[in-house]
């Protein structure tokens, strides 16, 4: 039987040179290779929550703030990174408790939580209560409002405190790389 371990909560700048290497050497793995400098770029400047057995890390998820524009407002939103369990280690519950702690941070500090889910990661996301943003994605690019249709369907929504329309168009800021 796999014992539970402790979540961490932390800033990026409460995280040691030891630490950052972890979590990028566990998102390399866990994304097979293709986890980019922007990605970890993405990942960086918010709370993360991270799983450790002795001095092995297990798990890892980061929340950061965006802002996303539906009917009219700009909602702040933690938005969700880099969430991984090490291939040994997934199914045991630890990537549940990485998304519980950040789901805590997005509850307590944002208007709504929001994440583009990795392939084969859906379920997961919605039988924790994330809702699949059902209308048009699109990013506030330098100039102007584009359509990201390939992000259509892989957006997930933590509603909060706002009231949303989940078949209205939602816009994410603009960021080098993925800007979902």
């Amino acid at each position: 039987m796999t014992r539970m371990t402790d979540v961490r909560a932390a800033h990026t700048a409460e995280l040691g040179d030891g630490e950052l290497k972890a979590i990028r050497t566990l998102l390399d793995a866990a994304f097979d290779g293709d986890f980019s400098e922007t990605d970890w770029d993405h990942t960086l400047g918010g709370v993360h929550a991270t799983v450790w057995d002795g001095d092995e890390l297990i798990g890892h998820g980061a929340v950061v703030q965006r802002r996303l524009l539906h009917g009219g407002r700009a909602l702040r939103t933690g938005y969700v990174e880099g969430v991984a369990v090490r291939a040994d280690r997934r199914g045991q519950g630890h990537g549940a408790a990485v998304m519980a702690a950040l789901e805590r941070v997005v509850r307590g500090a944002y208007d709504l939580g929001a994440l583009s889910a990795a392939e084969g990661a859906a379920g997961f996301y919605a039988a924790r209560g994330w809702q699949r943003w059902q209308g048009p994605t699109c990013v506030l690019a330098p100039s102007g409002i584009e359509r990201t249709e390939e992000d259509d369907g892989s957006t997930y929504v933590l509603p909060v405190g706002v009231r949303l329309d989940p078949k209205g168009v939602l816009v994410c800021d603009w960021r080098d790389g993925d800007v979902w």
